[in-house]
């Protein structure tokens, strides 16, 4: 799954330590949601969602298949 957590994280200036404080989670989750190597849980997206007031579907995108 893809996402822009890192962009939006960026726009706000805020640090990986930042948006896991806001969403209950730890840094290397943030950063293994960020690099691609975890997918959040359904709980979780709407939580970061809510944090960056978007919609969950302009933050994550399904990965192109060839």
């Amino acid at each position: 799954m893809n996402n822009h957590l890192k962009a939006l994280r960026a726009e706000r200036s805020w640090s990986q330590s930042d948006l896991a404080e806001a969403l209950g989670v730890s840094r290397q989750t943030v950063n293994a949601l960020e690099t691609g190597r975890y997918d959040p849980s359904l709980p979780l997206a709407f939580k970061i969602a809510r944090v960056f007031g978007q919609p969950i579907e302009s933050i994550f995108s399904e990965e192109e298949t060839a």
